[in-house]
């Protein structure tokens, strides 16, 4: 299983950002799928999450700005991202907890990230 992310780019703050995080492979089902990010000197965070009936979490500093989707139908997961100030500068990775094709048992597969930059 792959992930691929893409998106990220630099941006005025106050602006807006689309991310999306694409799963490939021999994959026989998808759980819960996440936003993750990590700026420079800092451990990575979490951002969001998105169960497979739909339920999200968001960390508080990014509630109210920032959307996370799926689509089951492609294997992707996306994360709407507005009002974007310079401390949302980071890079952003998603995880997905998938099985695999004659798996029993889901694994967490990661994205290699996407840059996202916002200047002020």
């Amino acid at each position: 299983v792959q992930l691929q992310a893409s998106g990220g780019g630099l941006v005025q703050a106050g602006g807006s950002l689309r991310l999306s995080c694409v799963a490939s492979g021999s994959i026989s089902g998808i759980g819960d799928m996440g936003w993750y990010r990590q700026a420079p000197g800092k451990q990575r965070e979490l951002v969001a999450t998105i169960a497979r009936g739909d339920s999200t979490y968001y960390q508080d500093s990014v509630k109210g700005r920032f959307t996370i989707s799926r689509d089951n139908s492609k294997n992707t997961v996306y994360l709407q991202m507005n009002s974007l100030t310079p401390e949302d500068t980071a890079v952003y990775y998603c995880k997905m907890s998938a099985r695999r094709a004659g798996s029993w048992w889901p694994s967490d597969y990661w994205g290699v990230g996407t840059l996202v930059t916002v200047s002020s």
